[in-house]
């Protein structure tokens, strides 16, 4: 054979293997670029969110014991006032209302109702102060049971929060008991005034003292004019005192319980702030959302845990972000949920093994919106696909994008 014809035939071995290397090259399937995410254990919580709103805990309606003619209010609110001390208002008396015999009567009457109802309020504190040093008893029980493991942690805390509740309780109490002496010293004070002996007009004044420790919230009546008994004339708190209530839907709050972890964000502060459920009201009640739909709310109660000096500037009717956690766990195997979609009614996933993606069922558990728990389908290290696009099937040669 000549040489120039086995040069061309070399020539043409040579082009049909390039032909034959592009037509495989061509007709080879090309992986899919996916993002990959591994199935991992760590911390997982659920959270429930919803708006909110600080109030102070505990308020104090200021009215007049009786009536008569008020004299005009100095005080402005945010004034601070001392218990027993710092005079809010000053009433005189309007002729003949303060001396006739039916208001004598009656300011008698009441002096006697305020007598019983302190008998009453010191009955109640008794009482809860007994609740709260038995709480506190089997809280010591349950922290010693505790140390030898002969007890559960969820033991345990359920103790510490009724000893919480009950220490609570008797705090409540002694408040009420405080109202009801100086309702029953502004009762005295009344019919002293209504004594038709007295005829000096200059000692017939009533002095509204200030009943706690805080400072002036609203003043309903500043301006000097004659008011009725039972009039509102002021509200006083203590704005280091506070508590916020949330409403949230009825569904969710079934999953709240008293005692769950509350954080509280975007209230004006550098850093988030720690509370605790202290009361799902077993009430609910109808609201229009801003679609004007009507939804059923629930108001949900939470002690704020951080001390008032880490919360100065918070005050009252403030807004903040409440997150109850009702779920939480720190060894939880989970995956984003972006990698699930359902089949038949089914959680799926597409799993990578050697490069190709491959159809999983999975179970799971929890869920709070970006991560899920896998209780079965997938072991730790698995790699998945979030947000899978139509291209990817079951079989299909996939590559980290």
């Amino acid at each position: 054979m000549a040489k120039h014809q086995i040069r061309n035939l070399v020539y043409w071995l040579l082009a049909v293997v390039v032909v034959g290397v592009v037509v495989v090259l061509a007709v080879k399937p090309r992986p899919v670029l996916v993002d990959i995410a591994v199935a991992a254990r760590g911390a997982m919580d659920v959270r429930i969110e919803e708006d909110g709103k600080t109030r102070i805990r505990e308020r104090y309606m200021v009215s007049s014991p009786l009536t008569g003619r008020l004299l005009r209010v100095t005080w402005d609110v945010g004034d601070a006032v001392v218990g027993g001390e710092t005079i809010l208002a000053r009433l005189e008396p309007t002729d003949p209302d303060l001396l006739d015999p039916r208001t004598i009567a009656q300011a008698r009457a009441r002096v006697r109702a305020a007598e019983r109802k302190l008998e009453a309020t010191k009955a109640a504190l008794a009482k809860a102060e007994a609740a709260a040093d038995f709480a506190e008893v089997e809280m010591g029980r349950a922290r010693q049971l505790r140390r030898t493991n002969a007890a559960s942690i969820s033991e345990f805390e359920e103790k510490e929060l009724a000893f919480r509740q009950r220490s609570e309780d008797a705090r409540a109490a002694g408040f009420n008991v405080d109202i009801a002496e100086y309702e029953l010293e502004l009762q005295r004070a009344a019919l002293l005034l209504s004594d038709p002996d007295q005829t000096d007009d200059g000692d017939m004044e009533l002095s509204i003292r200030a009943p706690i420790d805080g400072r002036v919230l609203r003043i309903y009546q500043e301006s000097t004019a004659v008011v009725a008994a039972g009039v509102a004339l002021m509200e006083l708190g203590d704005p280091t005192d506070l508590e916020v209530v949330a409403d949230f839907l009825s569904r969710d709050a079934v999953r709240i319980s008293a005692g769950d972890r509350v954080i509280m964000r975007h209230w004006g502060g550098l850093r988030p702030l720690e509370g605790r459920v202290r009361l799902v009201e077993p009430s609910g009640f109808t609201k229009v959302s801003a679609l004007g739909v009507e939804e059923q709310r629930v108001n949900v109660i939470i002690d704020l845990v951080d001390p008032s000096e880490q919360r100065a500037e918070l005050g009252d009717g403030f807004r903040v972000d409440c997150e109850v956690v009702v779920w939480e766990d720190t060894d939880v195997l989970q995956i984003p949920t972006s990698a699930l979609f359902r089949v038949d009614g089914n959680w799926h996933v597409f799993a990578i093994e050697a490069n190709t993606a491959r159809l999983r069922p999975v179970e799971i558990d929890h869920n709070n919106g970006t991560v899920a728990e896998i209780i079965e389908g997938l072991e730790e290290g698995a790699q998945v696909i979030p947000h899978p696009s139509d291209t990817i099937e079951d079989g299909v040669l996939v590559e980290q994008r």
